[in-house]
């Protein structure tokens, strides 16, 4: 891991599997890619956070890894609702698809929405936490 690259201050897991999020959130704590992460078990409590916290800047996440499939409030639906939030959310938060799908369909729906500046197979990895940071995404 580059010592250079200042951590990202918030990052937000989203994804509906207790066992990816806690993969996740210890190899971001182990390379030191962010100062805080913030884990959200459903597209719902994700959207409502970000609801909660949309004047308020400093409590928006930089980076959200965001799964596809997970039940109610999907990948899908996630971005459709992010869309409609102020420019300050939509600017400071940049998706991250991290999922274990490998529907072309779905991987060319979601990465041509214009906040999705990455897909990531699951598990996230310290190589693709790297490679991030390296473009400084």
């Amino acid at each position: 891991m580059q010592t250079d690259i200042k951590a990202v201050d918030l990052v937000m897991l989203v994804d509906d599997n207790d066992t990816d999020n806690f993969i996740s959130k210890r190899i971001i704590e182990i390379t030191k890619f962010a100062t805080r992460v913030e884990v959200k078990g459903s597209g719902k409590t994700a959207l409502d956070y970000l609801r909660e916290n949309q004047n308020n800047p400093e409590n928006l996440p930089s980076l959200i890894f965001l799964d596809i499939n997970m039940p109610i409030v999907d990948g899908f639906v996630f971005l459709y609702e992010f869309e409609k939030f102020n420019e300050i959310v939509r600017n400071k938060c940049k998706v991250i698809i991290l999922s274990s799908s490998d529907n072309k369909r779905d991987i060319d729906k979601i990465v041509n929405n214009n906040h999705v500046i990455k897909f990531i197979t699951k598990p996230l990895t310290e190589v693709a936490l790297d490679e991030i940071k390296l473009n400084n995404i």
